[in-house]
Formats: structure tokens, C-alpha cells, sequence
């Protein structure tokens, strides 16, 4: 009786042990897949989610485009029972107001908030404070400084800011006077395509920055300054412009002005692709593709659904140059007059980008 006490003990203790094992091993593996969950999401989100699009304006048309692309993917996700609503604001290029409206979508329960930032800085504590409530939180374009979000989605904007100023170099041999044009200060895009450009100008003496200047992405105001940079200025080799809207309006000015083109480098701007076509321009441009909108909407969808993402994305730069270009303006009627010629997206690239 005894012996068969001992044995059922053995036994028990055994499955206890191995119960015991099991339990430990389990909740290693949920620790591993909490652990493996994006940032900012807090317990088990139900789909349809409830979508905030926090934009810092949208006048240009390049953010009318964005935001395109952005309401487009929406109706996508909706159709596959996805999302719900989208709520969209537009701060007028106030920082303050749009540190506002997410604390809006925040005190509305949003399930996630997409966001270019109008301020680096400004923005990190709403930002970090909708984060600690487990509201997804993916920032494209303008980034903020913390990384409490779920993630942040951008081209690189040293290299983009390096590789124009290289081109540059090359076509004036190293040397010259050049121009700088720069997007709004204190957009962290602008300003990172600025310090990228740095470096290689250090590197090249030979090439003398003249005079530079900071407008908005449009091309009314960098023509005007422009204008007033080429009355100051009469000897003008190059423009290293950093943004399209901004390339096209130099064009333009220098026509006005009756000055001789010189090489230019921007964006996919369509009046600037254009315009680079027409007069026979030495130009070189890069694209900050429009569908980062739309990606991050699905990234922060994909986050939601318990999917690890990560923390940065990274979108390649493409190179528009003689050889390129005609590909670009094949597509031009399918954009506005004033727009961006934007590459083709879908969910395969979406996904691609998002397994990097």
C-alpha cells in the first residue's frame, strides 16, 4: 500500500513538475509576444478602428495629395471591415493647435493617430501622452523628437539633402556659386535635408554658398524670393533647391529675369519635371512620396491587429534624372497642374517595406 502511495505520489509530483514546466513555458512565450507588440498598444483592440488624421495644414498640394492618399487607403480598409471612421483636422500651420486637436482624438478614444508634425519638439508630450494611453501613434514626413510612437515613417532626409548636394558637385566640377533653397525652418524635413547637405559642401570649398533662403512649399513665394536673390545676385552657377515647388518657382524667376538656367536640383514637383523638360535644364530631383499617408494609416492598422511593426521605416529615394524623367511625365495628366508625380503603391510594398 505504501509502495503504491509512493508511486502515486512519484506520479503526482511528476505531472506537477510537468504542469509546472508547461505554466513557466507559456508564460515565457506570452511575455515574448507582449514584448514583440508594437509600441503604444494596450490590450486587445477590436476592429473597426477609429482613425486620426492630425494634419499640420493643407493648403499645398502636396499635402492635398497626401491626405488623398491617406482617405483613399481608408475606404480600402473600411471595405475589408478594418476601420470605421476617419476624423480629420487641419491646423493651419500652428503647432499649438495641432498639439490641440490630438488632444482631441485622444480625449475622443481614437484607436490610432497619424501625424506630420508641425514642430520637432512641441508636439512630444501630446504625442508621448496618447502613446501611454495605448492609442497607436505613427508619425510620417515631419518627425518629433520622442520615440514614444508606435512608428515613424520617412525617406531619409540627410541623404536626400547629400545626394542632391553631391550631384551639384558634379556638375560644376567643384566648383561655383550657388544658391540654397530650403523649405519652411523648423520643419524637421527641411532641416534635415539642410544638415545632410553640409557635409559634402565642407568637402568641397570650391563650391560657395552665396546666400540662402527658407519659404513655404509653394511656388508663389519661392519665385518671389527667388525674384529678389537674383537682383542681389548677379553671378548665380547653380540652385540647390530642397524641395519641387521650390525648384519650379526658381525656374520660373530665372526666366523672368532673362537669366540662363543653371542646374537645378528638386523634387517630383510636376511644374518642375515639366519645366526641367521644356528648357532643356541640367536638373536632378528625388520624391517624397505622397503615399507615406497611406502607409502609415495601414501601419498603425497592422499594429492594431497585433502585428509587430517597426519602429522606423525607412522608404528608399528614388533618382528622377534625364534618364528617368520621361517615365515620370508619361503619368503627368494623371496629377495636378500644381501637384507631385508620385510612384505607384499597393499593399505588396506596403508589406515589403513593413518586413524590412
Amino acid at each position: 500500500m505504501k509502495n503504491f502511495e509512493n508511486s502515486i505520489s512519484a506520479s503526482l509530483r511528476r505531472r506537477l513538475l510537468a504542469g509546472a514546466a508547461a505554466a513557466a513555458a507559456l508564460l515565457v512565450f506570452s511575455t515574448s509576444t507582449a514584448s514583440a507588440a508594437a509600441n503604444c498598444i494596450k490590450g486587445d483592440k477590436k476592429a473597426p478602428y477609429t482613425i486620426g488624421w492630425a494634419n499640420i495644414y493643407s493648403v499645398p498640394t502636396w499635402m492635398k495629395q497626401t491626405e488623398g492618399t491617406i482617405t483613399a487607403e481608408v475606404e480600402e480598409l473600411k471595405k475589408a471591415g478594418l476601420v470605421k471612421d476617419l476624423m480629420i483636422t487641419d491646423a493651419q500651420g500652428n503647432a499649438q493647435t495641432q498639439i490641440q486637436h490630438i488632444q482631441s482624438m485622444i480625449d475622443a478614444n481614437v484607436d490610432a493617430i497619424v501625424v506630420i508634425a508641425g514642430s520637432s519638439t512641441a508636439l512630444d508630450r501630446v504625442i508621448s501622452d496618447a502613446c501611454d494611453k495605448g492609442i497607436a501613434v505613427v508619425n510620417f514626413d515631419s518627425l518629433v523628437d520622442t520615440d514614444k510612437v508606435t512608428a515613424k515613417i520617412n525617406t531619409d532626409s540627410n541623404e536626400w539633402g547629400a545626394t542632391a548636394a553631391k550631384w551639384m558637385v558634379s556638375q560644376l566640377g567643384g566648383k561655383g556659386k550657388i544658391i540654397i533653397m530650403n523649405g519652411p525652418a523648423g520643419i524637421s524635413v527641411s532641416d534635415d535635408r539642410r544638415k545632410g547637405a553640409q557635409p559634402v559642401l565642407d568637402s568641397n570649398p570650391g563650391l560657395q554658398v552665396i546666400t540662402e533662403t527658407n519659404t513655404e512649399y509653394n511656388v508663389a513665394p519661392a519665385q518671389e524670393a527667388m525674384t529678389s536673390l537674383l537682383f542681389a545676385n548677379p553671378e548665380i552657377d547653380g540652385v540647390l533647391s530642397l524641395g519641387g515647388a521650390l525648384s519650379a518657382g526658381s525656374v520660373l524667376s530665372f526666366e523672368r529675369q532673362g537669366r540662363d538656367q543653371v542646374p537645378t536640383t528638386g523634387e517630383n514637383a510636376r511644374q518642375f519635371l515639366e519645366l526641367w523638360k521644356e528648357k532643356g535644364l541640367k536638373g536632378w530631383a528625388t520624391m517624397q512620396p505622397n503615399w507615406l499617408g497611406a502607409l502609415s494609416v495601414y501601419t498603425a492598422v497592422q499594429a492594431l491587429q497585433g502585428k509587430d511593426v517597426p519602429a522606423f521605416v525607412k522608404v528608399p529615394l528614388p533618382v528622377i534624372d534625364d534618364s528617368t524623367i520621361g517615365s515620370y511625365l508619361a503619368r503627368a495628366d494623371k496629377f495636378p497642374a500644381d501637384g507631385y508625380i508620385y510612384s505607384d503603391y499597393d499593399q505588396a510594398l506596403f508589406d515589403k517595406l513593413l518586413a524590412k
